[in-house]
């Protein structure tokens, strides 16, 4: 492969000065070069969601994402919205709701609903779907995630 020019891409806030390969994917610079492993890779065809991160706060498939196509922008993988230490409401929300099972569609699913209660905040059953439609769940954990989804929702309107 013909090396590229020096690219910039904000990862989880943190800028960095990237020489690839053309044609490398967004999720193996992540893995291997950042070691940001909650990523996940699972189809490579962008049919599964388990590599679902935001790019420009926009759900995106990064088995599908060269590396130059996330030149100039931010992406916020997994690690960027929480730690070990201090877990997202939505990861919270995941537990408590016993959505999480085998745990590869998690990333993916707790980005997509990031990006959607960021658009909707108080979003509907449709929206619900329609945000979590390429995410899917092996273990069939749908109605979990859409309570816990739900819960946030209400918790949301008590404030």
């Amino acid at each position: 492969m013909t090396k590229v020019a020096p690219l910039e891409i904000c990862v989880n806030g943190s800028l960095h000065q990237v020489n690839a390969a053309a044609g490398t994917l967004l999720i193996d610079y992540l893995r291997d070069s950042l070691g940001l492993k909650g990523t996940k890779l699972g189809c490579g065809t962008g049919e599964c969601g388990s590599c679902t991160l935001l790019l420009d706060g926009d759900p995106i498939c990064a088995c599908l994402c060269t590396l130059s196509a996330a030149a100039g922008r931010s992406v916020t993988t997994i690690e960027g919205i929480a730690d070990d230490d201090s877990p997202h409401p939505i990861q919270q929300a995941l537990v408590a709701s016993g959505a999480i099972q085998c745990g590869y569609c998690t990333p993916g699913v707790v980005l997509s609903t990031f990006a959607l209660l960021t658009r909707h905040p108080k979003p509907d059953r449709q929206d619900m779907l329609a945000f979590l439609n390429g995410n899917l769940c092996p273990c069939g954990g749908y109605p979990q995630v859409l309570q816990a989804i739900e819960s946030l929702v209400e918790a949301s309107r008590a404030e």
